[in-house]
Protein backbone atom coordinates (compact mmCIF):
# COMPACT_ATOMS: atom_id res chain seq x y z
CA UNK A 1 0.00 0.00 0.00
CA UNK A 2 0.87 3.46 -0.06
CA UNK A 3 2.09 5.65 2.58
CA UNK A 4 3.04 9.13 2.97
CA UNK A 5 6.68 8.64 5.15
CA UNK A 6 9.25 11.31 6.72
CA UNK A 7 12.67 10.14 7.86
CA UNK A 8 13.77 13.23 9.71
CA UNK A 9 11.74 16.41 10.91
CA UNK A 10 11.53 19.11 8.78
CA UNK A 11 9.57 21.21 6.13
CA UNK A 12 6.90 19.62 4.41
CA UNK A 13 9.51 19.04 1.43
CA UNK A 14 10.62 15.66 4.01
CA UNK A 15 7.46 14.15 2.82
CA UNK A 16 7.46 11.16 0.66
CA UNK A 17 5.15 8.74 -0.99
CA UNK A 18 6.69 5.32 -0.24
CA UNK A 19 4.48 1.75 -0.96
CA UNK A 20 5.06 0.51 2.61
CA UNK A 21 3.59 -3.45 3.81
CA UNK A 22 -0.34 -3.61 4.78
CA UNK A 23 -1.27 -4.22 7.57
CA UNK A 24 -2.56 -7.11 8.94
CA UNK A 25 -5.50 -6.68 11.31
CA UNK A 26 -5.93 -8.89 14.44
CA UNK A 27 -8.92 -10.89 15.66
CA UNK A 28 -10.27 -7.88 17.31
CA UNK A 29 -9.69 -5.13 14.56
CA UNK A 30 -10.55 -4.00 11.12
CA UNK A 31 -8.81 -2.55 8.28
CA UNK A 32 -10.44 0.57 6.46
CA UNK A 33 -9.34 1.58 3.15
CA UNK A 34 -8.92 5.37 3.26
CA UNK A 35 -9.10 7.18 -0.62
CA UNK A 36 -8.23 10.56 1.10
CA UNK A 37 -6.54 12.44 3.67
CA UNK A 38 -5.55 15.60 4.96
CA UNK A 39 -3.37 17.20 7.73
CA UNK A 40 -4.00 19.92 9.96
CA UNK A 41 -1.95 22.76 11.57
CA UNK A 42 -1.23 20.01 14.57
CA UNK A 43 0.36 17.96 12.16
CA UNK A 44 2.50 20.07 10.78
CA UNK A 45 3.93 20.96 13.60
CA UNK A 46 4.70 17.60 14.81
CA UNK A 47 6.42 17.15 11.15
CA UNK A 48 9.02 20.24 12.69
CA UNK A 49 9.18 18.98 15.83
CA UNK A 50 8.16 21.46 17.28
CA UNK A 51 7.34 22.37 20.40
CA UNK A 52 11.14 20.84 21.20
CA UNK A 53 10.10 19.51 24.34
CA UNK A 54 7.49 16.90 21.95
CA UNK A 55 10.33 15.56 20.75
CA UNK A 56 11.21 13.57 23.65
CA UNK A 57 7.28 11.70 23.41
CA UNK A 58 7.66 11.68 19.63
CA UNK A 59 11.60 11.14 19.31
CA UNK A 60 14.49 13.01 19.90
CA UNK A 61 16.84 13.53 16.89
CA UNK A 62 14.46 11.89 14.87
CA UNK A 63 10.66 10.79 14.60
CA UNK A 64 9.75 7.50 15.93
CA UNK A 65 6.92 6.90 13.92
CA UNK A 66 7.71 7.57 10.04
CA UNK A 67 4.14 6.91 8.25
CA UNK A 68 0.77 8.68 8.03
CA UNK A 69 -1.64 5.55 6.97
Amino acid sequence: MKAIVYHKYGSPDVLNLAEVDKPIPEDNQVLVKVHAASLNYGNLVLLKGEPFLARFAFGLLKPKYYTWR
